[in-house]
């Protein structure tokens, strides 16, 4: 190969270099549209008004703590009817049946399917939301906003419908 040769390669290798430039920033913006991002809803709030208030929040859960106890005791998470169960009990065992429970079952990844419940059955302190059909199968995150009098607690727990038994706090 002669020098002359040479020198005619490295313009097209620049404007090859260039224009693949192009290409990796368009395929980038158009991955970014068809992907948006969520916004968090950390304890069912955005995570703006979140960040603002932590230590607030974090408070009123241990003033929560030392006077009352939440349990989830839901059997299994199912797809075909959704059956939600809290325990509301103070410290001593006494069952608290005028607690305010508003609570979301919601995909990890989208808000397209939340199913938002404020209002359950009472029996004994055990709050039931009656969920039914959940629209998909998989992932399903289950927030709850626990009040009782002046106090108050965010919950959150993650369940999977393909494995009904298994829940992470």
């Amino acid at each position: 190969m002669s020098n002359k040769s040479q020198g005619r390669i490295w313009p097209y290798a620049i404007v090859g270099s260039i224009l693949f430039i192009i290409a990796a920033a368009a395929a980038t913006v158009v991955v970014a549209v068809k992907n948006p991002v969520e916004m968090s809803d950390l304890d069912m709030q955005g995570y703006h008004h979140y960040d603002a208030h932590a230590n607030d929040i974090i408070g009123a859960k241990i003033a929560f703590d030392k006077k009352y106890t939440i349990d989830y005791v839901s059997k299994e998470l199912s797809q075909d009817n959704a059956v939600i169960v809290y325990k509301v009990s103070s410290k001593d065992g006494t069952s608290i049946n005028d607690a305010k429970i508003n609570i979301m079952v919601t995909r990890p990844d989208n808000h397209k399917s939340d199913i938002a419940f404020d209002k359950a059955k009472v029996d004994n302190g055990i709050y039931t939301f009656e969920v039914g059909r959940l629209p998909l199968a998989g992932r399903w995150d289950i927030m709850a906003h626990v009040v009782v009098g002046e106090n108050e607690k965010y919950l959150s727990l993650k369940a999977d419908t393909r494995y009904p038994n298994v829940f992470e706090y």
